[in-house]
């Protein structure tokens, strides 16, 4: 630990796991506090939550565990809420809630594209409306949102309304960038590429034969040679949302081993 969140408050959506593992949202929480940031670790699932709550505590941090539901304005301001009469300030909003449905246009239904929307840009807009106040009357801070490289490229799978609503959580972040600037809030967001997560073994591996043939081709897909970890995404969202961070604002940056640079894999 270094300190360089020292005093800060971070709050994290989707701070809890979605499976055994370490998942971004989580890892950026506990990497958040052991750089001295407090954290209100918000989830849908409050034992999520708790999870990643005590997983700080018990390494001499602090952080409390909250419920939220980012589809919903007034659950997301209750939480900004609570972090707020928790910790007294929201110095960093890092937004890591996301979802994939499998599909182009003519297999979506109707229901997944609007829940891909909602689940995907909507909480930028919802939670940048419940915390830019408190970071405005501070007089600054920091915003981290986590997009994909789905975002800019063709990554191999057929999910039409995740390309479109990564596309647009790299837009928005700009617009806040901008938008704030002269107000002292910085908003950059993380593209991660291929990482392993708990979430790919729910939402990607039945793209595959088996789990190990995704695993496989993951690794095989990267240019370094592997996936990515949580905790390579939790390390660069710690370095946005830093000071040493304090020139950079409007940033999307790809977090891939360099796929992002290669040829695209088209299968």
């Amino acid at each position: 630990m270094v300190d360089r969140l020292k005093g800060k408050t971070a709050i994290v959506f989707g701070a809890g796991s979605s499976g055994d593992g370490w998942g971004n949202g989580k890892a950026a929480a506990v990497a958040y506090a052991r750089e001295g940031a407090h954290i209100a670790c918000v989830d849908l699932v409050l034992e999520a939550a708790q999870e990643t709550a005590s997983i700080i505590a018990g390494e001499g941090g602090e952080a409390v565990a909250v419920a939220a539901d980012v589809t919903d304005t007034d659950s997301v301001a209750a939480a900004v809420a609570q972090a707020i009469e928790t910790f007294g300030r929201i110095d960093i909003l890092h937004n890591n809630v996301g979802v994939t449905h499998m599909g182009g246009p003519v297999e979506l239904t109707e229901e997944q594209f609007e829940a891909a929307l909602k689940l995907n840009i909507g909480p930028v807009y919802r939670t940048a409306k419940a915390v830019i106040p408190h970071m405005l009357r501070q007089g600054g801070g920091a915003i981290v949102n986590i997009s994909s490289l789905a975002a800019i490229r063709w990554t191999g799978y057929p999910y039409f309304a995740y390309y479109a609503t990564k596309a647009a959580v790299n837009q928005a972040t700009v617009a806040l960038a901008m938008q704030y600037a002269r107000q002292g809030i910085r908003a950059n967001c993380i593209m991660p590429g291929l990482i392993d997560t708990p979430l790919i073994y729910r939402q990607i591996s039945g793209q595959y034969a088996s789990v190990e043939d995704m695993v496989a081709a993951r690794n095989a897909a990267v240019p370094v040679g592997r996936m990515g970890t949580a905790w390579d995404v939790a390390h660069a969202a710690v370095f946005l949302a830093s000071d040493d961070a304090q020139y950079i604002t409007g940033v999307c940056l790809p977090v891939d081993g360099g796929q992002s640079c290669a040829v695209s894999e088209f299968r």
